[in-house]
C-alpha cells in the first residue's frame, strides 16, 4: 500500500466514524459511529505495541462500554507504513446479549463476549470449501461443539457421539454458522467453566445480540474470510474501547 493509499484509507475511516462520507452520503449509523473513538486518532497515540510482532492482521471489535451489544469492527493490517485500515470502512457487528465480560471475567453461560486479544484459529461452514486461505472445516449434522464444563471434550469440536450433557450443533438449522471463524478463547489450554464456543459468525439481523460470539452480515464475514491469511498470524482484539485501546497501546 502506498502512502497516498494509506492516507486515503484513514480519511475514509475518519469520515465513516463521524457519520460522514467523502461520497456525499451517510456512512455508519451516527449513534454507533460517534460513540467509539477512531483507533488512529492522534489523541490516543496508539503504537499497537501490545500486538505480537509476528501478527500483521488484526480485527479490532470495539464497543462504547462494557454493557453494549453493538460494536465497530475494524479490519487492520500492518505493512512498512505501520498499521492501516485494510477495508475502506469499518463493519457493524454485534456481541453477547450481556455485553463484554471484564478481562478475565468470562464464564460459561453468562451471555458475555470475552475481552482480550486472541488468535483466529480456523474457519468453518456448511459448504465443502470456502474462499479463504484459513484452514477450513466443513460442518455436518454429526458435528457438535461441547459446552458442558464437566465433559473432557469441553470447548472442543466433536464429530459423532459425545458423553457431554450439553453441546450445540455446528450445522444449525437457522444458518448462523453457514460461515464462521473460531476465536481462540479458552482453547490453549482449556479451563473448565471459563466459556466456550466463541466464534465470528453470521448475525440474525442488525441489533440482534449473540450468546457471546461476534456476529455480522454475511457479506462482511465473506470479505474477512477472503482477506485473512494464516501466514500473517491474524488476531482479534475485543472489548470496550478503554480496555482495548489499553491492550493494544
Amino acid at each position: 500500500m502506498t502512502t497516498r493509499t494509506s492516507q486515503l484509507s484513514l480519511l475514509l475511516l475518519a469520515c465513516v466514524l463521524t457519520g460522514l462520507s467523502v461520497f456525499g452520503h451517510v456512512g455508519m449509523p451516527a449513534t454507533l459511529a460517534q460513540t467509539v473513538t477512531d483507533p488512529f486518532s492522534p489523541s490516543l497515540n496508539l503504537s499497537f505495541a501490545g500486538i505480537p510482532g509476528e501478527s500483521t492482521q488484526l480485527l479490532l471489535a470495539v464497543g462504547e462500554n462494557r454493557a453494549t451489544r453493538s460494536v465497530v469492527l475494524y479490519v487492520l493490517e500492518k505493512n512498512r507504513n505501520g498499521w492501516t485500515s485494510a477495508f475502506p470502512s469499518p463493519i457493524n457487528a454485534v456481541i453477547g446479549r450481556n455485553g463484554f465480560a471484564e478481562p478475565g471475567g468470562k464464564r460459561e453461560g453468562d451471555g458475555k463476549t470475552p475481552s482480550g486479544v486472541y488468535a483466529l484459529e480456523f474457519a468453518f461452514g456448511y459448504t465443502p470449501e470456502a474462499n479463504t486461505r484459513m484452514p477450513y472445516r466443513k460442518a455436518t449434522e454429526a458435528d457438535v461443539w461441547v459446552d458442558d464444563p464437566e465433559s473432557p471434550d469441553y470447548n472442543r469440536w466433536v464429530s459423532g457421539k459425545t458423553g457431554a450433557s450439553s453441546f450445540e450443533q455446528m450445522r444449525r438449522s437457522d444458518g448462523l454458522y453457514k460461515y464462521g471463524i473460531v476465536i481462540g478463547y479458552n482453547t490453549r489450554p482449556v479451563v473448565r467453566g471459563l466459556g466456550s464456543a466463541i466464534f465470528l459468525h453470521l448475525w440474525k439481523g442488525t441489533g440482534a445480540p449473540t450468546s457471546g460470539c461476534v456476529a455480522m452480515a454475511e457479506k462482511d464475514l465473506l470479505r474477512i474470510l477472503a482477506w485473512l491469511d494464516p501466514k500473517k498470524k491474524p488476531l482479534i482484539a475485543m472489548g470496550e474501547q478503554k480496555t482495548i485501546f489499553s491492550l493494544v497501546k
